[in-house]
Formats: C-alpha cells, structure tokens, sequence
C-alpha cells in the first residue's frame, strides 16, 4: 500500500477490522475512557461502526477528512461527541476515543509493508487529527450547551415565588442578582402574580450578598414590572451594612423596604384590610381575618 493508495488503505481497514477492533478497545481500556458509564457491548459496537464508517470515508474521500466522503464519519463522530459530553466524559476522555485509533492503524500499515509505510503512518494520523479535532469542537459545543442550561435550571429553581396569604405573594432572593437573573426573576414573579390574582408581592433580598447601583436597578426594574400587573411591592431584607452601603452609593429604591420579611408581611397584611392576632392567651394562636 503507498501513500496515495486510500483504496489500499481501505481495503486493509476491512480485511484486519476484528484485530483493529480488539486492539482499539484494549487502547481505550488502557486510557480509562470506558470508566463504567458504558457497557463493553456498547463501546465495542460504537468502535465497529466508526471503523466501518472510516473504510468508507477512506474508500471515497481519500485521506482528506474535509471532503464529502467523510460526511458519515463526521456525522457519527458528532453524536458520539455529544452523547459523551452529556454523559459526563471529560475532554481529555472523548479525544483520546479517537485518537487511540492511531496505533493499531500504525501497526496495521507497518505490518503491510511497502515503501510508503512510514508516509501512510503519518498521512493516517494526520486523518485521525483531523477527526478528533472535529469531536472537540462538537464536544465543547455541546459542554457549553449543558452548562448553560444548568445555569437556567439552577436559576428557576432559586427564584421560587411563595404564597404568603391569599393576595400575597413572596419572592426570596439568594444570590447575585445580574441581568439574566433578573429576567427570571421577572418572569417568575409576573406569572404568579397573574395566577394568584396577587394585590402586594413581598422581595426578600436577606440572601443577596451586597447591593450595589446595579443590583438596584435590577430590584427597580423587577417592582416597576409588577407594578405594571396591578401588584405593589416591598423589599424586605434590609440589613445594617446594605443600609450603609446603599446612603454611601447614592442609591434609592423608591419602594417601601423592611427590614425583617416578618415586618414586611405584617404591613402586606394590613394594606389588605387583614391583622393577625392571638385570640386565646396561652393557647394556640389563630388567625383572624377582617375585611
């Protein structure tokens, strides 16, 4: 086989598939990649395909895995990729998937003999870096996509909106609160607003770290858009050192603010004509409700 003979190439890759295979999964289980998240019958048939896809890019495409015969190849390299980086494999883990194939292909050609034998080595591994570099590139595509989606996830999940009281809603904050977060908080808070038939929505920032000139206008924006819907707001959560820093800053929040949520609730039940009161002296406390 030379260097300019893919038909050759291909025709090797068929004839020694069964050796290449078991030296390709001993490569792997050296490496690690197999790690338990992947059953052996698994891995071996994903390696079989691949090499099976491979003859065929070679056959068509020659050692170019840019051309159009190497389409299928790049297509089953992109889904292993993905299926990888959603599985939990490190970079590290899905790029050595491919270029483990190096050897046993090295060891193939060597044993084929001919003058070329050390050009089609290296034409071969050339092919094979351009391969997982294709994965890579999908691979963190995809990392980058769970990421995000986690960030979304964990963001809804910390913005959750409590019913106090008919009427009366809660909003706990923990966190910073950036510009993404706020659009959640936005939503969130709009929609139950719009399900509870909501008159006052209570916003807790005990969790927030620091309130800056930009975490304000965050809060601003969030009480001017319920109040849109027709809810009044008031920010609970007002410590001493926000207190100070926000006179330091400059900021105003324009809103009514307490200092403690149970303070905050008090006044939401008294703008809505209700108290709360302890009718039964050493007894269990029960509410009452007037207007």
């Amino acid at each position: 086989m030379s260097s300019t003979d893919a038909a050759g190439l291909s025709s090797l890759l068929r004839q020694h598939e069964d050796a290449i295979l078991t030296e390709w999964l001993d490569q792997l289980s050296q490496g690690g990649v197999q790690s338990g998240r992947m059953s052996e019958q698994e891995l071996r048939t994903q390696c079989r395909a691949l090499l099976s896809a491979f003859a065929d890019g070679v056959a068509s495409g020659g050692l170019d895995a840019t051309r159009s015969g190497f389409y299928g190849v790049r297509d089953l390299l992109s889904d292993i990729a993905r299926t990888r980086a959603l599985q939990g494999y490190s970079a590290g883990e899905t790029a050595l998937f491919v270029f483990s194939l190096k050897r046993p292909l090295a060891s193939r050609i060597t044993q084929a003999g001919g003058p070329g034998a050390a050009e089609d080595v290296l034409a071969v591994s050339m092919l094979l870096d351009q391969l997982g570099l294709h994965v890579m590139e999908v691979y963190q595509k995809s990392r980058e996509e769970v990421i995000i989606r986690q960030q979304q996830e964990i963001a809804e999940l910390s913005t959750p909106v409590v019913q106090l009281w008919t009427g009366v809603l809660a909003l706990p904050l923990i966190g910073t609160l950036d510009s993404a977060r706020t659009q959640v908080v936005m939503e969130n808070l709009l929609q139950s607003i719009v399900d509870a038939e909501a008159e006052i929505a209570i916003i807790d920032i005990t969790g927030v770290p620091t309130v800056d000139t930009l975490v304000a206008q965050h809060l601003l924006k969030t009480v001017a858009a319920a109040r849109l819907m027709g809810a009044d707001c008031i920010i609970s959560g007002i410590r001493p050192q926000i207190a100070q820093t926000m006179v330091h800053l400059g900021v105003e929040l324009n809103v009514v603010t307490k200092a403690t949520l149970a303070d905050a609730f008090k006044l939401a039940l008294q703008r809505t004509g209700r108290t709360v009161t302890k009718v039964v002296a050493g007894g269990p406390a029960r509410t009452s409700q007037q207007g």
